[in-house]
């Protein structure tokens, strides 16, 4: 049985090239025997799932199930971001969210705490269904497991430690967690993974590898527990994907917003892009695409929006690493996809009320024991613009895509 501890083991798989050589010689034969040799070099182009076609569109409307985003950072409640951002989830056509504990200076890794940050949200929207979590933490316990399946707790995230925002307490290897991990293979609850390995130059992981890297922990959690619901969250590249699909019903991964338009140049040189896990290659961004559209269940939506005041985006040392979409969030799916169609990455045709249904609604529902969704929303081409910034007397935070026409979202 392999080992359970972070791997940087597992060598990075180059994409394939964009661009492959190929060479062409033509002899022609003139008058009287003359020849003049011609030598054409052409490259030929790597050839999409799909073929571009730019007269190929998307509907212009989709009635739909509401939404349930299973992955959002609301930060500390009450608080003056959580009071700007809370009140964003349902005119984004979400009614049911999946909320991280990776708050400061202290984690959630107590029911009790779960359930006081829980009270504390439903005091800003209590129109909202917040799933709560638990921070995987040495203190947390077989005993705080049961105690959370009773109290409706939906899953334990995994951090590795130093690997993103508020991840010093987090996990340096599975080891030490083998009794909790069995108790909540036992319990049902869901154990949420943040696919990565921290950089370490010495070991040759950056942000763009961390992820592959992170995969042979998985499939070593896999083998270990069986029969333990995961979620690779915020899958990446083409890599976890494919690892996702190794899998039976009870490994998904779930996919955000801005991973399905951003690229790694995008984020180099605009802080409001960055985020961990980065966002990679063309290829990456294809396969991601492709699993929205093709999800039949082992991908949903996960925003992992992500708001920070923009003294932390902006200001001196380092950028916080995180964008926000909460506001626009199925909105800058459906953008990305209408993208993805006229770049040839996807079809129109894969584009479904029933895929989309799935992947925003139903999927992450099922996943989580939640009956489907009885409410519906309208979405429209182009209804609404994304606005510069959300300000309160406290706090200033710059939307994904600021100032760009948007999918609106009209409840029904």
């Amino acid at each position: 049985m392999p080992s359970a501890k972070l791997s940087h083991d597992s060598p990075l798989t180059p994409h394939p090239p964009h661009l492959q050589p190929h060479f062409s010689v033509s002899l022609f034969h003139l008058h009287n025997s003359l020849f003049f040799i011609g030598i054409a070099l052409f490259f030929k182009p790597h050839t999409p799932t799909h073929n571009p076609d730019i007269t190929a569109k998307m509907k212009d409307t989709y009635t739909l199930p509401s939404a349930a985003d299973m992955h959002v950072h609301l930060r500390n409640a009450p608080g003056p971001i959580a009071s700007l951002v809370t009140p964003t989830i349902r005119p984004a056509g979400v009614d049911t969210v999946f909320v991280m504990p990776n708050l400061a200076p202290v984690p959630v890794t107590s029911v009790d705490a779960a359930l006081e940050y829980k009270s504390a949200l439903e005091a800003i929207d209590p129109s909202v269904n917040y799933l709560m979590s638990l921070y995987l933490h040495s203190s947390i316990t077989p005993e705080e497991i049961a105690k959370a399946k009773k109290a409706g707790i939906a899953g334990v995230k995994a951090y590795p430690k130093g690997a993103t925002t508020n991840s010093q307490w987090g996990v340096v290897s599975f080891e030490p967690f083998d009794e909790v991990l069995k108790a909540m293979e036992k319990e049902g609850i869901v154990l949420n993974l943040h696919g990565e390995v921290p950089s370490d130059s010495r070991e040759g992981v950056t942000v763009m590898n961390a992820e592959s890297r992170f995969l042979p922990t998985l499939r070593s959690l896999v083998g270990k527990y069986p029969k333990l619901k995961i979620v690779l969250e915020h899958c990446t590249t083409g890599e976890a994907v494919e690892a996702v699909r190794e899998f039976g019903e009870d490994v998904v991964g779930t996919i955000t917003a801005h991973h399905l338009s951003l690229l790694v140049d995008d984020w180099s040189a605009n802080v409001h892009h960055y985020c961990k896990p980065s966002a990679k290659s063309p290829e990456d961004r294809r396969a991601l695409l492709q699993a929205v559209v093709s999800s039949k269940g082992k991908f949903f939506l996960g925003t992992d929006s992500a708001p920070h005041d923009i003294s932390s985006k902006k200001g001196k040392g380092n950028t916080a690493a995180g964008v926000f979409t909460q506001p626009y969030a199925l909105g800058y799916v459906l953008k990305a996809l209408e993208e993805g169609i006229a770049r040839g990455d996807i079809s129109d045709s894969d584009v479904t009320d029933g895929a989309l249904a799935g992947f925003f609604s139903s999927y992450g529902r099922k996943f989580y024991g939640l009956p489907p969704s009885d409410k519906k929303i309208l979405l429209k081409k182009d209804g609404a613009t994304v606005e510069e910034s959300l300000k309160s007397e406290q706090a200033e935070i710059v939307p994904y895509r600021a100032g760009e026409k948007i999918w609106s979202v009209e409840w029904l």
